[in-house]
This record gives C-alpha cells, sequence and structure tokens, in this order.
C-alpha cells in the first residue's frame, strides 16, 4: 500500500466512517493538534528522561492515538471508538499525585525553563491546552459527540506535564525560574 493516495490533494480529507471534510475543519484541527501533542511527546522522550517518566509518557502516547481515532470518527459509538474513560482519567490523577508530593509548593508562577527534557514538556503541555481547545470548539460549534472523559483527560494531561515538568527540573537539580513581572512605564 502506498503512503500516498492523492486523494487529499484538493484539500479534502475523509473521516473513519463518514463523509469527507475540508482539512480545516474544526473536527481535523482537533484531531491534528491532538497528533501533534502526540509528537512532541516523542521529542520529549528523546531527551534524557528518568525511566519511570519515559514508561508513563509511552502509555500516554498510546492513549493519544486513541483520542485521535475517537475524534477522527463522526459517530465513535457506531465503531467502538470510545476508549478512554474514568480509568484512564483516574490514572493520570495517580501518577499526578504520586509527582507532586515529591515537589516543593509552588509560590510563584514559573517561566517554562530548566533542562531539555522540562522545557519539551512544557511546549507539549501548551500543546495540549491547544488541543483541548480545539476539541471544546469542536463540541461547542458542532455539538459533536465527544466524551466527557476524553474532554477530561485532556486537561488532566496538561496538568499532568506541568508537574511533570517540575519534577524533571527538580531530579536534574536545576532550579524553577520564577516570572518576575516587568516593571511599568
Amino acid at each position: 500500500m502506498k503512503i500516498y493516495t492523492k486523494t487529499g490533494d484538493m484539500g479534502s480529507t475523509g473521516l473513519f466512517g463518514g463523509p469527507r471534510v475540508s482539512k480545516d475543519d474544526d473536527r481535523i484541527e482537533a484531531y491534528g493538534t491532538v497528533d501533534e501533542l502526540n509528537a512532541a511527546l516523542g521529542v520529549v522522550r528523546a531527551a534524557a528522561l528518568p525511566p519511570d517518566i519515559d514508561e508513563q509518557l509511552s502509555q500516554i502516547q498510546s492513549e493519544l492515538f486513541s483520542i485521535g481515532a475517537e475524534l477522527a470518527t463522526p459517530d465513535p459509538d457506531a465503531h467502538h471508538m470510545r476508549i478512554i474513560g474514568p480509568k484512564h482519567v483516574a490514572w493520570l490523577e495517580q501518577v499526578i499525585d504520586g509527582h507532586e508530593v515529591t515537589l516543593q509548593p509552588l509560590k510563584n508562577f514559573i517561566l517554562p525553563a530548566g533542562a531539555e527534557a522540562a522545557a519539551r514538556l512544557h511546549l507539549a503541555r501548551a500543546i495540549c491546552r491547544r488541543a483541548e481547545r480545539r476539541v471544546v470548539t469542536l463540541v461547542r460549534r458542532h455539538e459533536a459527540s465527544v466524551s466527557e472523559d476524553l474532554l477530561i483527560y485532556l486537561n488532566r494531561l496538561g496538568d499532568l506535564l506541568f508537574v511533570l515538568s517540575r519534577v524533571v527540573n527538580s531530579r536534574a537539580g536545576n532550579p524553577e525560574v520564577n516570572w518576575v513581572k516587568p516593571a511599568s512605564d
């Protein structure tokens, strides 16, 4: 099977079990941004990471692939594409809680900086927040069939990526860079 089909040459793409839509359709934006997040996590994993965090990100990448499949399917129930559920959200919360107990409480806003892996995690967090916004747009504008668990998952994942950036910096001995409010004129 060839990688190119030529069916998208004029700016449309096919949905799983559904019609062809424009490549700038809100559904394509949503699952495309989830795909971008998954690729960003691959870039994070290419940096030096502690094995426990690498393993957690590996699991998350598989779950993001499932989220992309659900979002690419106009009728996910008919095609058995609802995979992400409460247990996935609970796992993210468990991972967050496990890492947070190792960190000092935040007293300031922090800048995305520090070790290379931490900076990459901050970038992935920002992409995750955009993916969440794109899914909310899909639901709001089109009343698309997106599970509440999927939305919650993306929200928790953004939280986890922030926590992981702090953990990576902490383990590397890098202090957090506090935001300093610029002086006004």
